[in-house]
């Protein structure tokens, strides 16, 4: 969330960034700095009756002991009107402070300077690229065949059980995905992220912090009875281990890390896009998520970037790292850079990775903040990135990898999967 402060005192810049997303703000900047000085005139009007009623109390008592009997009770009667009229500014301030913040939760993070023009994924700029494309032999199939085949996922069983979108894993399939997340968490604890468990659902204020709520698109899974949400992604509850908390500068950066099961509606997916693991209502991902100093986070985010480039080269994939432009960037993000990764079979980029700057966007809405060595107390940045999603990386692996003999692991895996083909 936007700070009061910065769109007072920046309101062209906000404007202006704001509409490298495609969005005109005038209209709604120009009704927050309206509700802004509503709620200050309020204030200053609540106060100024409050000391005006202090005086008159104070006065009161003396009045009386000067037997100054009709200017007390005087008094007395103007002390109740202002009580009277305190309550009234201090119910008119509480509605519209509110009103305020449900303005300011609309208003997405500024884009970065560096973000691109563009209203659509066609207009991301490709940062770089690697890895050496695969020579499929004939008759190659994809993935979703494959795991049929080699009865790695039971796509059907998932429907039954559940719906589409729920693959059940078997055999080599499920030991696959336990040895993906073994390898991503073992790289991240030694890249110096500390591995947390966290619960896989969280509540309101939970999926306030993080951006997640308001929910305009409907894509979180609701538990109304117990209004609990199921998470979409670790970094929900994880950064929110930081809400309401004071850092100190010596402790920056955190370094967290954690694999979860993430639970995604995906409302208005359909078509070629949701075949097989394109795109699940639940998926194994493991995040990295860092607390940094607002002076150094740009660098950090280089270098989450370039950690999660080692993951795709280990595990001997084509891939690509695209500049997301301002009209295909999450609603909190201030900068984000996608890692996508060929599947040869489809012959399609596939999105594996976000890593993203939120700047101090999420941190405003979470109260995360840190103490200086000057003893100021400062808001800090957030950020965190896939490393990675399990879906599309298994597709790639499943479609990229097929031979004559049969499904080849990469070497980086063997040690965790225990197998050296499929």
């Amino acid at each position: 969330m936007l700070t009061l402060k910065y769109i007072n005192e920046n309101t062209a810049e906000v404007i202006a960034r704001l509409a490298k997303r495609n969005i005109k703000a005038e209209d709604i900047i120009a009704q927050v700095i309206d509700l802004d000085r509503q709620r200050k005139e309020t204030q200053v009007a609540a106060d100024n009756a409050l000391a005006q009623s202090n005086t008159l109390s104070k006065e009161i008592g003396m009045l009386f002991k000067q037997g100054k009997t009709a200017e007390a009770e005087a008094a007395k009667a103007q002390t109740a009107a202002l009580k009277e009229s305190i309550k009234e500014l201090t119910d008119k301030q509480s509605a519209i402070e509110q009103q305020l913040n449900e303005v300011l939760v609309l208003i997405p993070n500024l884009p970065h300077e560096s973000v691109p023009v563009g209203t659509r994924a066609e207009d991301n700029v490709v940062e770089r690229s690697g890895g050496k494309m695969p020579q499929l032999p004939e008759g190659a199939l994809p993935h979703w065949d494959l795991a049929k085949k080699y009865d790695l996922i039971d796509f059907e069983a998932g429907v039954k059980l559940t719906g589409a979108g729920f693959p059940v894993y078997k055999g080599k399939g499920a030991r696959l995905q336990r040895a993906l997340i073994g390898f991503f968490l073992d790289n991240a604890r030694e890249a110096g992220y500390l591995e947390i468990q966290p619960p896989l659902m969280v509540n309101e204020d939970s999926g306030f912090g993080t951006g997640q709520l308001p929910d305009k698109e409907g894509q979180m899974y609701h538990i109304t009875a117990d209004n609990l949400y199921m998470i979409p992604t670790a970094e929900v509850p994880v950064t929110n281990l930081y809400r309401d908390v004071i850092l100190n500068e010596e402790d920056l950066p955190i370094k967290n890390t954690a694999y979860s099961a993430c639970f995604r509606r995906e409302a208005g997916s359909y078509g070629k896009d949701v075949r097989g693991l394109n795109r699940l209502h639940q998926f194994d991902k493991v995040e990295i998520v860092q607390i940094q100093h607002p002076d150094k986070s740009y660098e950090t985010l280089m270098e989450m970037v370039n950690y999660v480039q080692t993951l795709v080269e280990k595990l001997e994939l084509p891939w690509r790292i695209l500049r997301l432009c301002g009209g295909d960037m999450g609603f909190t993000s201030a900068l984000t850079f996608d890692f996508e990764v060929w599947s040869a079979a489809q012959e399609r980029w596939l999105e594996v990775s976000s890593v993203s700057n939120f700047e101090s966007y999420q941190a405003n809405r979470l109260k995360c903040r840190f103490r200086g060595e000057d003893k100021k107390i400062q808001l800090c940045h957030t950020l965190n990135g896939s490393a990675l999603a399990l879906p599309r990386i298994v597709a790639a692996l499943l479609e990229n990898n097929q031979t004559a003999a049969g499904i080849r692991i990469p070497k980086a895996l063997v040690a965790y999967t225990g197998f050296e083909m499929i």
